[in-house]
């Protein structure tokens, strides 16, 4: 192990920048104190600390290692290093193309004065130019919509005094149904007992018996005198159509029909008269 020490030695104090040992200004009229001893905290013991557990080396190695690469390195410029990027300097024909497509994009004058700014500065052209003007964004305003009070999902009930009041409930009256005739009734269980049957049933069956009973049935129209009827309509309709002028229309389709009707006419009053011939033979003795 090496021994620790609480100060940095002259090496160490050419790494690091500072002197071995700090000297605070002389005033007259006071007396000189001892120089103060350099802090604990040394951040040159800590690096120094890092160094050795990582390449395990030992402290004359790496305080030689450190006047090497200073002497190779030297100092650094102001305003470069890896968190100073070069800025970059538009050519003319550059900046003369942005300002024809910045016309070309309609950009306002705001929106152009940033990206002039931008080129100036020799930063990088924004992906965006926001806002389009200085004056600041407004909040926006939330409405005061209110929502109507969301209500019970079972509302309350009124009291039965309070409806009445409203005349908003009436009590049916009562109705009562009509009542058995008494007389009858007796008459009825009379008859249960004397003769083990109820008369009034009987009264009822026999009704019933006669309703079901199919009325007398009409008596079938004569088919001669259908055909005569049938046979003076058409007629009457011809007569019609001649005297609005369109008889021609329909005066075959009517003879047709007229001669229809007058053969089954002629048909039927074959039969008749056989059967009257028939009838008249047989009576005659």
């Amino acid at each position: 192990m090496l021994p620790i020490r609480h100060g940095p030695g002259r090496a160490e104090a050419d790494l690091l920048g500072v002197s071995g040992s700090p000297e605070l200004p002389k005033s007259s009229g006071h007396r000189s104190q001892p120089p103060l001893p350099f802090p604990t905290a040394n951040p040159f013991n800590s690096l120094l600390g890092q160094f050795e557990s990582r390449f395990k080396v030992g402290r004359d190695t790496f305080i030689s290692f450190a006047m090497a690469a200073k002497g190779k390195s030297g100092t650094v410029a102001k305003g470069t290093g890896f968190w100073h990027s070069p800025q970059t300097n538009y050519t003319p024909e550059t900046c003369q193309l942005l300002k024809v497509m910045m016309e070309e994009s309609k950009l306002n004058n705001f929106q152009q004065r940033q990206l002039m700014d931008s080129m100036k500065r020799g930063e990088s052209l924004p992906t965006r130019c926001n806002p389009i003007s200085t004056q600041k964004p407004t909040s926006k305003r939330i409405s005061s919509f209110c929502l109507p009070p969301i209500l019970a999902p079972r509302p309350h009930l009124r009291p039965a005094e309070l409806c009445q009041a409203n005349e908003a409930y009436t009590r049916e009256q009562f109705k009562p149904r009509p009542c058995k005739d008494i007389e009858k009734e007796k008459e009825r269980l009379q008859d249960i007992f004397a003769n083990g049957k109820d008369a009034i049933e009987k009264r009822k069956k026999k009704q019933s018996v006669r309703q079901i009973e199919p009325p007398s049935s009409d008596p079938e129209p004569d088919r001669f005198e259908e055909l005569v009827k049938e046979v003076r309509e058409r007629q009457e309709f011809l007569a019609e159509m001649q005297a609005l002028g369109q008889g021609k229309q329909y005066r075959g389709i009517i003879l047709t029909e007229i001669s229809q009707k007058l053969r089954e006419m002629e048909d039927i009053d074959q039969k008749r008269s056989d059967e009257l011939q028939k009838a008249l033979a047989k009576t005659s003795p």
